[in-house]
């Protein structure tokens, strides 16, 4: 399979100051929730590396579980539909979300 057609998935990462934390993760979860009653089959979830009075966060979005020959992935208009999701984050995240997208090659 080559990279073209492989399943894409999606990877946010972003940083949240402690004194939001317990709101960020509010939200998060209640976007998460929302996403996947409208998208059937999207798993998301939402990783954090604990740094102090920071954390690092990284929510993961994929729609096919490797080694499944279903070849729906995240495509422009679900990725798009992630970034209107989280708008409520403005103000309690520290700089921009980050995405990135890769290829499931294996």
């Amino acid at each position: 399979m080559n990279a073209a057609m492989a399943a894409r998935e999606l990877f946010v990462w972003y940083r949240v100051g402690r004194e939001h934390a317990d709101e960020a993760r509010a939200v998060v979860a209640r976007l998460q929730r929302s996403l996947r009653r409208e998208w059937p089959g999207l798993q998301a979830r939402l990783l954090v590396r604990d740094e102090g009075e920071t954390a690092t966060w990284m929510e993961t979005y994929s729609l096919a579980a490797p080694g499944s020959s279903d070849a729906r992935h995240i495509d422009e208009t679900l990725e798009a539909a992630i970034a209107v999701a989280a708008i409520d984050l403005e103000g309690l995240i520290e700089g921009p979300r980050h995405t990135e997208a890769f290829a499931v090659v294996a």
